[in-house]
């Protein structure tokens, strides 16, 4: 049953991106209130007939227990500026770290993760397409390998890649490619680095780059532990066989590693923007695997594909982790919902402008 929702509109804020040699400009526009709370959402951005949707998928809310988790599906219209709540994402109750991308004018959600109540975590297989106009759900082929917490791209209007992510008992080291238009998967080139749940990227072009996330370590004297990763790659995908990614180490970014970035390659720039994230990798209730209360992080960060340099951003904007996506909407880029300091869920939908 739809329900409709009106945004509410407050608040502008500025915030700038500094550099040695350049000065790039990120204002925060008028932010839309979700209707209700969500983090570890699945989100992404899609257009139909001219008109800009925002889709966000399952979650967890405010309560940050395993009875918290929800599949709920929230579209926001560019056209109304009004959330509507469709029919649930289908295959299970509730899941977190799902992945969501868009090709045409179809959304794509990806997998997840379900939490029982005695806390055992399952990673869902389940695949399917959206369209929100209609709010209807198609049940796409299964992934091979069901992995949550992977980092996710859109290439060519047609391919999407799942790289890395965690498969029920660790993480694993595969690049796997959804065709839409076959509803069919091939295993493309894997990554070469650490293994990785929580990682952020983006892709401009056929160059990919990610970073950081949470990496699983063994012990000899105890059991493993998750700490978080420092590395940074950069994946050419062949121009002739979507197949085959030359991946190529890049240099870490400045300061600690995070966790639960919102990221996404910006064209115009030639390169890719991280905003948000965790220097405390955290379970899904926002408590750190060693224990301490996890807190995000304030200042974003954007690399170059021209210089494969970084640039620190400097911002006055709440800080927020706990982030599935920044999307492209109305000429701006968007975070949608997430967790604000001392694990509070948001309702917030903050949108950057590049100046």
């Amino acid at each position: 049953m739809k329900r409709p929702i009106i945004a509410i509109s407050c608040l502008l804020l500025a915030t700038t991106l500094w550099a040695a040699d350049a000065e790039l400009t990120l204002r925060t526009d008028a932010l839309l209130q979700l209707p209700d709370p969500v983090s570890n959402n699945a989100v992404t951005a899609v257009t139909v007939d001219k008109i800009e949707y925002i889709v966000s998928f399952a979650g967890i809310g405010s309560g940050l227990e395993h009875s918290d988790t929800h599949a709920r599906t929230f579209v926001l219209s560019g056209a109304t500026n009004e959330w509507i709540e469709h029919a649930p994402v289908s295959g299970d109750d509730g899941r977190l770290a799902a992945t969501a991308e868009s090709v045409g004018e179809l959304a794509y959600v990806f997998g997840g993760y379900s939490v029982a109540e005695d806390g055992a975590e399952v990673s869902t297989p389940w695949v399917h397409s959206f369209d929100p106009e209609t709010g209807e759900f198609v049940e796409r082929s299964p992934m091979p390998v069901p992995v949550d917490d992977a980092v996710s791209f859109s290439y060519k209007n047609r391919f999407i890649y799942l790289v890395s992510g965690w498969h029920d008992l660790g993480n694993v080291n595969l690049v796997q490619r959804y065709d839409t238009v076959s509803d069919t998967w091939t295993q493309a080139t894997p990554i070469p680095g650490t293994t990785l749940f929580g990682h952020a990227g983006g892709i401009v072009g056929n160059n990919i780059v990610y970073c950081d996330g949470v990496a699983v370590l063994p012990h000899a004297d105890r059991s493993r532990s998750f700490a978080a990763s420092k590395e940074c790659w950069l994946g050419i995908i062949d121009n002739e066989d979507s197949r085959r990614i030359d991946w190529r180490p890049l240099a870490a970014h400045p300061g600690l590693p995070r966790y639960r970035m919102a990221a996404a390659g910006i064209a115009p720039l030639n390169g890719v923007l991280f905003l948000g994230g965790s220097e405390n990798p955290y379970n899904f209730n926002g408590m750190g695997y060693d224990g301490n209360p996890s807190e995000p992080v304030r200042d974003g960060l954007f690399m170059s594909f021209e210089t494969f340099e970084w640039q620190v951003i400097k911002q006055n904007n709440t800080a927020s982790m706990d982030h599935r996506g920044l999307l492209p909407f109305q000429g701006g880029w968007v975070i949608v919902g997430g967790m604000l300091p001392e694990q509070t869920v948001s309702s917030a939908v903050s949108k950057y402008l590049l100046r």
